[in-house]
């Protein structure tokens, strides 16, 4: 069965850094592009990056731009988002999902997206 899976949330300290993974099983993750969201509890999710199909231009949100780095590796059917110098305020559960594009209305999730994972940052 085709899926998505996100992995390397956890705990860490304001200003430290997380790297999650998300990777496709069952399709071929180069065919689309993919989007990083978030969501807390109780408020609306959030896209927080993009990254394009044909040329791996990245997108980003205004609250993490210059902090989280998205990146793609097609040979290895993943996705990946460095986050760095996290703060509190990026505790969330984090997921990867395929998106019609990166811009406006297309930078919505698209036939597959994962459970998520995890991510506290807490002192």
């Amino acid at each position: 069965q085709a899926h998505l899976r996100e992995s390397g949330g956890g705990s860490v300290q304001p200003g430290g850094s997380l790297r999650l993974s998300c990777t496709a099983s069952g399709f071929t993750l180069e065919r689309y592009a993919i989007g990083w969201f978030r969501h807390i509890s109780g408020k609306p999710r959030e896209a927080v990056s993009c990254i394009s199909k044909n040329d791996s231009t990245p997108t980003y949100a205004d609250a993490v731009k210059g902090r989280f780095t998205i990146s793609r590796d097609n040979a290895k059917n993943s996705a990946y988002l460095q986050m760095s110098s996290l703060k509190p305020e990026d505790t969330a559960r984090y997921y990867c999902a395929t998106v019609l594009g990166c811009v406006g209305a297309l930078w919505v999730e698209y036939e597959y997206w994962g459970q998520g994972t995890q991510v506290t940052v807490s002192s």
